[in-house]
């Protein structure tokens, strides 16, 4: 007993899981989806020039981000090049029809049918959203030399490679979601961010010649990453009491009981930072259709304003426009969400209240009050995280690493999301938890 105690609760939580058969089964299973998962991501697609694609990649800041989330399967353009990134525009879009659409509402009201129905028709979405990105980024490439094939028939294959590249990915990510431990779409993403990090970290170590500022650098990025763990699992709770009549033995009895309504400081999660980043880089997309490096125009210039990678003065259009955006849409998608959980009315109906405050409009008004300041701290988090890979850059003078805000945001809640569900299935089993 003792040595149990002795050892670190995390490490003893994994040791009580391997030794479930059911809970290690799940736990072998993710792994193996995962390593599945990195093979495809090296399957590379033919007529790919490898030198000038590598050479893009150097040139390009933003191709550079986008490449550590697929975690180097772009960099090598193989199948899995878009990762499940198109399954994720077209979630985001039907999140933002349910709302708007009488018909869809309808169906999201259907219970656990409806949310197949809408899963369903998801991913009807992703097979043309995937088709577009595909054929943009194959576009792209070939303008920039890195693919050599132009012919009709190649650029259906690819097209189509990629397409399917993609599906086959969000499969394995329901397999994790059904069969393994976690959320799979958010763990194959995961997997992606990470496989990248320690080639990232070796290249920085042999060109980086400012070892004092590559350890400054690290020091930031984890005194961030503790920064995004509490403001992720921050909340504010509001007091609710419940009173009721109970009717027995042929008399009334009357019966109160307390409990809490969690408002998050983060409600909004990193959903600001996809739409913000999705804004700021469209112009240099269409820009970069119109670039002429031998004669430069004004779609050279609006790529130079949106490079992520600009120095400074010219990266604070660039990074301020983003902060911005990111508080923006902060306080957008908070109260949009809030506003669709009616939690007022739910009080009301099942005869809740807050203390001191009286149901209906003046609950809902003290409810906003309080949600409103607390999106204040949650957009201002989240635009300082947005912004720390410009302000690691400019204050450790590191080029190599590039570490994406939306990347630390993902693999962290990941992290909290896996641990917590691990903990839940340990606790069904009567094992000892690792989260106070």
């Amino acid at each position: 007993m003792q040595q149990r105690q002795a050892r670190p609760r995390l490490l003893q939580a994994m040791v009580d899981a391997f030794r479930l058969p059911d809970l290690r089964r799940r736990i072998l299973l993710t792994i193996g989806i995962l390593v599945v998962f990195r093979f495809v991501a090296h399957v590379p697609l033919p007529g790919v020039d490898p030198e000038a694609l590598q050479l893009l990649f150097e040139r390009n800041a933003m191709l550079g981000m986008l490449d550590m989330f697929s975690g180097g399967a772009m960099r090598y353009f193989s199948v899995a090049a878009m990762g499940v990134y198109p399954y994720i525009t077209a979630s985001i879009i039907m999140m933002l029809l349910v709302p708007v659409i009488p018909r869809l509402q309808a169906i999201s009201r259907e219970g656990e049918t409806g949310k197949n129905k809408i899963n369903r028709i998801t991913h009807w979405l992703t097979v043309p959203m995937a088709a577009l990105a595909g054929y943009g980024q194959l576009v792209l490439l070939q303008r920039e030399g890195a693919v050599s094939s132009t012919t009709v028939l190649s650029t259906v294959a690819i097209v189509l490679a990629l397409t399917a590249g993609t599906m086959f990915c969000v499969w394995l990510g329901e397999l994790i979601t059904e069969y393994g431990i976690g959320n799979g779409i958010s763990i194959i993403i995961f997997g992606g961010i990470v496989a990248g990090l320690p080639e990232m970290v070796g290249r920085s170590f042999l060109a980086q010649a400012n070892f004092s500022g590559l350890a400054v650098y690290i020091l930031i990025a984890l005194a961030t990453t503790v920064l995004i763990v509490i403001f992720t699992e921050a909340h504010r709770r509001i007091p609710v009491q419940y009173a009721r009549s109970v009717f027995r033995g042929g008399r009334m009895y009357k019966q109160s009981g307390s409990t809490h309504i969690p408002l998050r400081v983060n409600t909004a999660g990193m959903i600001p930072l996809i739409f913000a980043m999705s804004i700021v880089i469209f112009p240099s997309m269409v820009a970069s259709y119109f670039a002429n490096p031998a004669e430069p125009n004004i779609a050279n210039s609006i790529m130079n304003l949106f490079d992520p990678g600009a120095a400074l003065p010219m990266g604070l259009f660039y990074w301020g426009l983003y902060f911005l955006l990111v508080v923006a849409f902060a306080f957008f998608y908070t109260m949009v969400v809030f506003q669709q959980q009616d939690l007022p009315g739910t009080l009301q109906r099942q005869g809740g209240f807050i203390p001191g405050i009286r149901p209906g409009r003046l609950t809902a008004n003290y409810l906003n009050q309080v949600i409103k300041r607390l999106t204040w701290g949650g957009a201002l988090f989240l635009a300082l995280v947005a912004v720390m890979p410009f302000l690691m850059r400019e204050i450790t003078n590191v080029q190599v690493i590039q570490l994406s805000s939306m990347g630390m945001l993902i693999v962290v809640g990941v992290v909290l999301d896996t641990m917590k569900q691990l903990e839940a299935q340990l606790v069904m089993r009567r094992y000892e938890g690792f989260i106070k």
